[in-house]
């Protein structure tokens, strides 16, 4: 079962930027871990980004340092990521994923299996 639900997903040119969300309809995430992984065709799924529940640390990819950024409205119960400066390498599926992990600065984002809940993902299209 997809516990969580991604949107924002679109085909957009290089250089623009998308928002995507990750919403939790049937429980709070507020005191959860919240992580970015995306999976692009014969690849591995990579992390991307994570986020602590209170927002105060956050960790980011080499490859998306100073382009994405990650954050969260536990009032909405809600995780986005910004993307700006979109390049054809981030084509991929987006998942984000949750879990009651203590995320503390400077250990790195937890590992695909350390997250309990997961959504269907969402497609992000870069191209000419």
């Amino acid at each position: 079962q997809y516990q969580l639900v991604e949107s924002g997903g679109a085909l957009v040119q290089p250089g623009e930027s998308l928002r995507l969300s990750c919403e939790s309809p049937g429980f709070t995430i507020d005191y959860f871990a919240v992580g970015w992984f995306r999976q692009a065709p014969g690849k591995e799924r990579e992390g991307v980004s994570c986020i602590s529940s209170s927002g105060g640390h956050t960790n980011y990819a080499d490859s998306v340092k100073g382009r994405f950024t990650i954050s969260r409205d536990n009032a909405r119960n809600t995780v986005y990521l910004q993307m700006d400066s979109l390049k054809p390498g981030d084509t991929a599926v987006y998942y984000c994923a949750a879990g009651p992990i203590g995320l503390v600065a400077p250990m790195p984002c937890p590992a695909y299996a350390d997250y309990a809940y997961w959504g269907r993902g969402t497609q992000v299209t870069v191209s000419s």
